[in-house]
Order: structure tokens, then sequence, then C-alpha cells
């Protein structure tokens, strides 16, 4: 049976088929538990983890001792924001700053701590186009904040933000900066110590690696505490037996990207235009939703009004696989909550379609 095309790549990357090879010969032959370093086993996979450690700091332009290998993004983020908000004093609640756009791991989880804590929530404005607006996020971190949470680049509509001025804001008030990167890490620049950032996360699953596999980046003196009882492994903030297999991969995903990058985005970019163009032509009533002009050289989400996008998807699934949108929110009957937050119309959110390429 002939495969889809695929094109949702926002949801994750066909695993790199290097990637997948190593991997293959990790598990085959270096099957040590990283942290029994008393024999060559164990040292050979310890080894390998420092390897992928450092692989992935370069990446990011963070230093090795930094990085903090999770199951995931969200895993990540959950420990980040358990962290800022649990460390608070006694009679203190949190103030966490975040953009209304941001990945449901991190609404979703600042909510459960606004149930469970009383943490108060100050949402970012964002424009039609899903621009965050400087000046409101100046004026609550003026206001004091405990944590801001700003992407960078939404998984949606694609917008890349600019994380450069977010940090800025943030070190003049000496506010935590939390950047969810899942998106963006491998596809545009990012450098860890030049921003300022105090926590970055990535995911392999987004750049053609292994699934359950993730990284939180922080400062040294932010390193957060742990959520979990157990070992000691990852800086006791990540405690149980490490991966190594999905560690390699991950390092080696990174590897990749390191070398090319900057000529897959152009492609994919060119890609993307040309398709765009041609549903343009092609396709009366769509509209491009999100900044055009500063988007993931892969995205394009669009409206059709007057199409609703659960008939689209169920006339083309066996032939091209896109998405209605986020896929942690896939066949959750409730609108987009990015869309709701940069005032779609109820006609073109319905109409909404999430095309990514790779």
């Amino acid at each position: 049976m002939q495969q889809p095309i695929y094109m949702d790549y926002h949801a994750t990357t066909p695993i790199d088929p290097r990637v997948v090879e190593l991997i293959a010969s990790v598990m085959a032959t270096d099957y040590g538990n990283a942290s029994s370093v008393d024999h060559i086993f164990g040292q050979r996979a310890a080894a390998i983890v420092e390897s992928a450690r450092k692989i992935v700091a370069d990446l990011l332009g963070a230093s090795r001792a930094k990085v903090i290998f999770t199951s995931g993004a969200t895993e990540a983020i959950n420990i980040v924001i358990n962290h800022i908000v649990t460390s608070q004093s006694p009679r203190k609640i949190a103030r966490i700053a975040l953009l209304p756009t941001e990945h449901a791991a991190v609404i979703e989880t600042c909510r459960r701590f606004q149930k469970s804590h009383g943490t108060e929530l100050c949402f970012i404005r964002v424009d039609e186009q899903g621009r965050l607006d400087l000046n409101s996020l100046s004026h609550l971190v003026a206001n004091s904040v405990d944590l801001v949470c700003v992407m960078a680049a939404n998984n949606e509509i694609g917008n890349i933000y600019p994380i450069s001025e977010v940090a800025s804001v943030c070190k003049a008030s000496h506010t935590p900066f939390l950047c969810d990167a899942s998106q963006a890490a491998g596809k545009i620049e990012i450098n860890f110590e030049e921003l300022g950032i105090d926590f970055l996360i990535v995911s392999a699953h987004k750049i053609y690696g292994p699934k359950g596999i993730g990284a939180l980046i922080c400062r040294r003196n932010s390193v957060p505490s742990a959520m979990f009882t157990g070992g000691r492994q990852e800086c006791d903030v990540r405690p149980g037996t490490l991966n190594v297999p999905a560690i390699a991969g991950f390092g080696e995903a990174c590897r990749l990207r390191q070398l090319e990058m900057v000529d897959d985005e152009l492609e994919i970019a060119a890609k993307r235009n040309h398709l765009q163009r041609l549903l343009q032509q092609s396709v009366r009533g769509l509209s491009l939703n999100g900044d055009s002009k500063h988007r993931l050289a892969g995205n394009l989400h669009v409206s059709v009004e007057n199409a609703p996008n659960d008939a689209v998807i169920s006339r083309i699934q066996h032939s091209l696989a896109i998405s209605r949108g986020a896929s942690c929110s896939s066949g959750i009957e409730r609108p987009s909550h990015v869309l709701e937050a940069i005032g779609l119309p109820s006609s073109q959110i319905e109409g909404s379609l999430r095309i990514s390429l790779g």
C-alpha cells in the first residue's frame, strides 16, 4: 500500500536513517548502565552519554554541564515550572507571565499550579498575527513576575518569537526566562550563552531524532530541584537509569543538524513558498495565519472559508498527512487555543489546516 505524502513535521519528524543506525548499534553493543562505571560496559555507556551531551550543547551554544536529559520537552517544562512555584516562600504566590499561544505543555502545567497553589497567570498580549507585544511583556515584568515563558517558535502558526529581546527584558529585572525551543532548535540559530536564557527546552523527535528523549538546558545557578526521588542521575534533577540509545540518537540528530541545518532550511522554505503559491492560485477563500515574515521555514498554516477542516482531513488522509492543529490536541473537539488567542473568527478556525514540511 502506497504511503501518504507526509506533511506533519511539526508533530514529529521522521527519524533520520543515520540516527536509526547509530541507535541500533548502541542497543546491540553498548548495553551497559551509564551509572555503573566500575567496569568497561558502564564506562562506555557513560562516554556515549557525555559525548551526546556535548553535541547537544554545541548545537545550542551551551556548556556541557548545563544539559540535563529528560524524557522530552513536556517533562522538562514540568520540572522548571514546578521548581519555580514550589520554591517560593510559604506566603508568596508565584506569578508567571506567558504567551497565550504557548504549547499546552506550558499552559496546562501553569493552570494546574493555578488550581493547586493559586499561581497567578499573566498573559502577554499578542496581535492578530500572533506577534508578541514587547510593551505588554515589559509592563508585566516591571510589576514583578517569578517566571517568563516565551516559546522560540510556535508549533501551530510557526511564528518565530524575538527571544533575544525577551531575554533582555528579563535580564534587566533578574526574572527567570523559560524558553520552549522544541520547534525551533535545529531549524534556526539559538545561542544559549549569548541570549542569556535561564531555561531552554529541546526535544529530539522534532529534529529527526528518536521520540521519548529531550533536554533541559539551564544555568549553573538556576538548576531546578527534582520532582522525583531516586538516584543521583542528571545533576539530581532527573533520577532514573539513562536511556543511552535514545541519548546517543539525540546527539547524532543534533550533530547532523549542525552540519545540514542552513542548507536544509533554505530548501524547505523554497518548497513551502512554492506550495503556498500553488494553493493561493488554486483555492478560493484561502488565507494565511500567523506572521508570514517571521515563521519557520516549513510552516504553512492556512484557513479555507466554508471548508470544515474535519471534512477536508477525512477526504485526504489516505493520500496526504496534514493536521488540523497541534498533535497534543488531535482528536479533541475544541477550537485551537492559539487561533482563539489571535482572534481568528470561528469560521476561519473551523477551516484551518496546519501543513508542515521538512
